[in-house]
């Protein structure tokens, strides 16, 4: 039994017990520090910092990789590095900052971190964000530069100017928030880099082509137990299904996985899978496996739970394959980047014509100020792809929604038609479904490459696949 005195020991005196930090202080052997960074990463990064640098010759730069928010007290979310970071340096370090500094002929690369608590550091066993009591053994100054091939120095050691230009995501607290103090970050700097960003080079297809790989298995494993979600669990238990084999084969989803049965299938951003799966209607999912090097799918099929569609469904089915087919004929090199849409667009309109659901003509819905046929598609139908699920979002109009396609660039197409169950403007048939179909695609020198092949497309495509699971 515990004495009186110990019962009454609060954890500020347990910790500062002379005894206890003497304990602490010694006795630890070696841990492997090892960083986990992907195949060809480094390599990949070192040439991205060289692109950043032929674009901002003479000026200094710093890119901040952030810091994962508090969930509550010393619970924090997990860390996934900002986007930019991950780019230029190939490996997410939170609190980190990567600064280019000015020389002939380019840039010098330097990474300054937090170093890590180790043992015969107080914070070894007393910082719970940190301290590797807490974490698990972590890389520090030495490990990364070998990794990484750049140089590290502590976070403590940076010093930042009004002419440095900043991106990334500064953390606000602690010490590496102190050189940030009084500047501001640099818009410039950060549409550069989403529009560098736009041409993927070898190493960044290979992943985005592995992710998708790996996200057409996850849909296999997903789909495969829809009779089970039908029974237990809903929507959830697909949505965890997914995340589960994501979390297996990469960092985990790229983005919250979306999964709408019935009439949460109409619902753009259903990613609160609270719902039962109901076996006589549509299952839309929505997902993406992120590799551990933070490049993400986003692939969308919509199944009939029950394993064939009814004829209302594949009604609504046929017409948004066939505006998807005209979107990934309408990607290719030189192409305007609003081609794909347009396209897309024309053929939902006439299919809503055709269906007596627009009281205006086809060209009056598709002129600048028509648009009714919006009204089931309030979303645009396609975007960039890469660390990001919207990739490059920071960029230019003139660089993205107003440029041409060029070789290299990945992006999705994804068009649907989402009749909304409350949606009095439709017959009573057609309200509760929703129906999307979205690929991903590598633009290439002579057309382009439909990366998640692998699935198909077509209702009676959809439905052989089902019974082959």
């Amino acid at each position: 039994m515990p004495s009186p005195a110990e019962r009454d020991l609060r954890m500020p005196k347990l910790t500062l017990s002379p005894g206890f930090i003497r304990s602490m202080q010694t006795g630890w052997g070696e841990a492997d520090r090892t960083p986990m960074v992907p195949a060809g990463a480094a390599a990949a990064a070192a040439a991205h910092r060289a692109r950043l640098s032929a674009a901002f010759v003479g000026q200094r730069l710093a890119v901040a990789s952030g810091r994962a928010p508090m969930r509550v007290n010393d619970c924090a979310y997990d860390f996934r590095a900002d986007s930019d970071f991950l780019w230029l340096v190939g490996a997410g370090i939170e609190d980190a900052v990567l600064v280019l500094d000015p020389v002939a002929g380019g840039h010098d690369a330097t990474l300054y971190f937090p170093a890590p608590f180790r043992p015969g550091d107080d914070g070894f066993w007393s910082a719970p964000l940190r301290g590797e009591l807490w974490v698990g053994p972590m890389p520090g100054f030495a490990e990364y530069a070998d990794a990484l091939a750049i140089t590290t120095r502590p976070i403590d050691e940076l010093r930042l100017d009004a002419a440095t230009l900043i991106a990334g995501t500064p953390t606000h607290t602690g010490p590496a928030a102190e050189p940030f103090a009084g500047l501001g970050l640099a818009p410039g700097l950060r549409r550069v880099l989403g529009e560098l960003r736009m041409i993927k080079d070898a190493w960044e297809i290979d992943e985005l082509a592995s992710a998708v790989s790996a996200t057409v298995d996850g849909f296999a494993a997903t789909v495969a137990e829809v009779p089970s979600a039908v029974r237990f669990g809903g929507e959830r238990w697909l949505q965890g299904t997914f995340d589960r084999h994501a979390r297996t084969v990469g960092n985990g989803p790229g983005y919250t996985t979306i999964v709408g049965s019935g009439a949460h299938a109409p619902i753009l951003h259903w990613v609160r899978a609270d719902g039962d799966v109901d076996p006589e209607a549509l299952l839309l999912l929505d997902m993406g496996v992120e590799r551990c090097s933070g490049y993400t799918a986003d692939v969308t099929r919509t199944f009939p739970a029950s394993g064939s569609f009814t004829s209302v469904q594949r009604q609504v089915h046929d017409l948004v394959e066939r505006s998807h087919r005209a979107g990934l004929a309408a990607v290719g090199p030189g192409r305007e980047w609003s081609d794909f849409h347009v396209a897309s667009m024309e053929v939902l309109a006439q299919g809503l014509h055709d269906w007596g659901l627009l009281d205006v003509s086809v060209d009056e819905a598709l002129s600048a100020d028509g648009q009714q046929h919006r009204r089931y598609l309030v979303c645009g139908v396609g975007h960039h792809l890469g660390l990001d699920v919207h990739d490059c979002s920071t960029s230019s109009y003139a660089a993205y929604q107003g440029a041409r396609m060029q070789p290299g660039m990945v992006l999705t197409v994804e068009p649907g038609l989402y009749f909304h169950s409350f949606d009095l403007s439709i017959p009573p048939e057609l309200r509760g479904i929703g129906v999307r179909l979205e690929d991903d695609l590598l633009v290439t020198e002579t057309g382009s490459q439909l990366l998640s092949a692998d699935l198909p497309i077509d209702a009676s495509g959809i439905e052989e696949w089902m019974r082959g699971l």
